[in-house]
């Protein structure tokens, strides 16, 4: 026998306005991220944990208590936390013997878990240990992924989703140059994840173009892949599905690249090859012989149009 939810009306007008922004909207807002650490942890783990949640920062929110979770036994918690805050990511530092320096990325569906990675941290030189000046707070990253694994390889080509989901701002319809002032970078290569991040630097070059630099100001992390729990292919793609307002009208002709510029496809008559007018060369003018047969030709033309009239 089936258990009846009590349906909580709203009292105020506040809580009527709060649980309006968390119905589904054609357009969701742009997702929240929980960052949480489990029983026992490592200063390690803490720290990249920490620099994690700067890097998403306003967009995270760090839980201040140490939980007594195992996300890949039982990730009912974490479902809990996720309902109640309104947030479809987390990240989740924890440490044992076993697997040293954890950190666990996931992502929720409709406050159920879609697919989550474990990442074992191997290198670490944690975000306040570069003296270089810093990205300002907010700032949309520059995400570049290289490596054959994220082209090949079914996991990697998921952790790749995952973490454009998970360091990708609200959508803009436009950016100017200087506002893109961070890179993040991820490298593929036997069977680690490197990561690491940069501030763009934008230098004199004499030109319109400036001279692009870059300098590293972390954090830097060699991760190596662990465990993984992926959803089914019909899941995954129930959650990348669209609602059809946000589906553009297609437009007969009309296409757009990678790089949704406007292409479009213009029908013309049959263009006769004898009348285009190429370069005029020395070398392609008619000879002598070759103008004495048209003008023959045009005088036996004219003359065969003359006879048939005077029959007529």
């Amino acid at each position: 026998m089936g258990v009846i939810k009590r349906v909580v009306k709203p009292s105020s007008a506040r809580g009527k306005k709060h649980i309006i922004n968390r119905e589904p909207k054609i357009i969701e807002n742009h997702k929240q991220t929980l960052f949480l650490q489990g029983h026992k942890t490592s200063p390690i783990a803490v720290q990249c944990l920490k620099d994690f949640y700067h890097l998403k920062k306003p967009d995270g929110k760090m839980m201040s208590r140490k939980n007594d979770i195992l996300p890949f036994e039982d990730v009912t918690p974490i479902e809990g936390f996720s309902r109640k805050n309104d947030a479809s990511m987390f990240c989740f530092a924890s440490h044992n013997k076993k697997r040293p320096n954890n950190i666990v990325l996931g992502r929720t569906y409709d406050h159920n878990l879609l697919d989550m990675f474990e990442l074992g941290i191997e290198n670490f030189k944690a975000l306040a240990s570069f003296p270089a000046s810093k990205f300002c707070y907010g700032a949309k990253p520059c995400l570049i992924f290289s490596g054959e694994p994220f082209e090949m390889n079914h996991d990697y080509k998921r952790l790749q989703n995952m973490l454009v989901d998970f360091f990708q701002r609200e959508v803009v319809k436009g950016i100017r140059l200087q506002g893109v002032e961070h890179v993040l970078s991820f490298t593929a290569v036997n069977e680690k994840v490197y990561l690491r991040s940069y501030r763009i630097l934008l230098k004199k070059s004499g030109s319109r173009t400036p001279r692009v630099e870059l300098e590293e100001i972390g954090p830097s992390v060699d991760f190596v892949m662990r465990r993984n729990k992926l959803a089914s292919d019909e899941l995954f793609k129930l959650a990348c599905k669209k609602p059809r307002a946000l589906k553009a009208k297609k437009v007969q002709n009309i296409k757009r690249d990678a790089f949704a510029n406007k292409l479009g496809r213009v029908h013309l008559t049959k263009m006769s090859m004898e009348k285009l007018q190429t370069r005029k060369m020395k070398g392609l003018k008619k000879s002598y012989a070759d103008r004495k047969k048209e003008r023959t030709e045009l005088k036996e033309r004219r003359a065969s149009k003359t006879t048939g009239a005077k029959r007529a």
